[in-house]
């Protein structure tokens, strides 16, 4: 009896686990089930990420933001650019600035 785990999984990881002396079962997802599959491997890897909050993870984070920008046609070019543009248009997180209220005049 094998594994179950239904989820993306990176493109070598077949053949990894075929140099295992193991038999993987898989399908290619595409479309919408690829976009569906992605947003879901992000909340896996934010969570792994909270768990471990280490740089292995939150390059596992980028990996899948980026396939997930060229699966909209960005690629990691573009999407730098758009980071920096939003950066110069409404700051970044250095600061550790903490909105705590707003209030009306």
């Amino acid at each position: 009896m094998g594994r179950k785990y239904d989820k993306l999984v990176r493109d070598d990881i077949p053949e990894i686990i075929e140099e295992n002396d193991e038999t993987p079962q898989i399908h290619v997802a595409d479309g919408e089930e690829y976009a569906r599959r992605l947003r879901a491997k992000l909340d896996e890897e934010v969570a792994e990420y909270h768990e471990d909050p280490s740089l292995g993870e939150l390059a596992d984070i980028l990996e899948v933001v980026h396939a997930l920008g060229e699966h909209h046609g960005v690629s990691a070019a573009e999407l730098r650019r758009r980071r920096e543009a939003k950066a110069d248009e409404r700051g970044r997180f250095a600061d550790g600035i903490v909105l705590e209220r707003v209030s009306s005049e």
